[in-house]
């Protein structure tokens, strides 16, 4: 009989774990891919010591025949710190599926933690909201910032993260900016007399129409209220007139459609995650789902 077990990922364990995420993923995420997760991963600050690096695998006599991959990061509510666990890649071998809750529940394990699933296939939902798992999104809009409400107050600056600036900014907006433009982000300043605004956008495609998805702003009213500005700088800067939203339903103020189902996005933890908010997450760091 063979001896199975959760445990998590090592340094050792990860030739073979990107072996098994290839073959279970397919062409459509190659090694190389796989390969620059791990790297990534290797070098990111954790909130704490105790916490994994890299997530969990399922080992069968020293094979590895399931895996997940998470994200711990740290995120800032009005001054305050929080811990967020985002699964990254979860895949089980045909022949072991039934260890896959089990697995699934190891996220959980850290209280503490506001664990997202926000890529899930659709064959998991009922998996996962018998986990206890909540949707909080269940849709994308489309937007067209350019045809968004002229603001009555004075103009504002949308400038990119590396500008210098002689105003006030909060240094973990300015943080979180650097490290998603590093991963490949655009991130942007809006700037007004009283405030320095942070958004953070990813290059993709929609339904083969080129957009910028919204990873990160404050609020989305903050991305209403500045969306003609914005618009402007996509368009000048990277050609893209269309912006993606995480949306429950039409956003008053911007001109766009409501695409229903095309982002179930879940969580579990006392803290629901507000639209707006993608950071650290592998859509942001790594151009993974919708």
């Amino acid at each position: 009989m063979s001896c199975i077990k959760i445990r998590l990922i090592t340094d050792a364990d990860i030739p073979a774990a990107i072996d098994l995420l290839t073959g279970g993923y397919g062409s459509g995420r190659p090694r190389s891919f796989w390969e620059d997760i791990f790297s990534c991963l290797s070098h990111r600050l954790l909130p704490a010591e105790e916490l994994p690096r890299y997530g969990y695998v399922i080992d069968s006599d020293g094979e590895l025949v399931g895996i997940l991959l998470l994200i711990f990061s740290t995120v800032w509510e009005n001054g305050k710190a929080k811990i967020r666990c985002n699964g990254l890649g979860l895949y089980v071998d045909p022949a072991f599926r039934m260890c896959a809750p089990q697995l699934i529940k190891k996220a959980s394990d850290f209280k503490e933690a506001t664990v997202l699933n926000l890529t899930p296939a659709k064959n998991t939902f009922r998996m996962i909201e018998a986990l206890s798992y909540v949707r909080y999104c269940g849709g994308l809009f489309a937007s067209i910032p350019l045809l968004g409400r002229a603001s009555r107050e004075a103009p504002a600056r949308v400038v990119d993260v590396h500008t210098k600036l002689d105003v006030r900014l909060d240094p973990h907006d300015r943080d979180l900016l650097l490290e998603h433009a590093d991963c490949g982000c655009i991130s942007l300043w809006c700037i007004t007399p009283q405030d320095a605004y942070p958004f953070v956008f990813r290059i993709r495609q929609f339904s083969r129409i080129p957009c910028a998805q919204l990873v990160y702003c404050r609020s989305v009213d903050d991305f209403v209220r500045f969306a003609r500005p914005i618009g402007l700088f996509l368009a000048r800067h990277t050609w893209h007139v269309v912006v993606l939203l995480d949306a429950n339903g039409p956003i008053d103020g911007l001109v766009g459609k409501y695409f229903p189902g095309k982002a179930n996005r879940y969580f579990r933890g006392s803290d629901r995650p507000r639209l707006g908010d993608l950071a650290y997450t592998e859509i942001a760091l790594f151009d993974i789902g919708p």
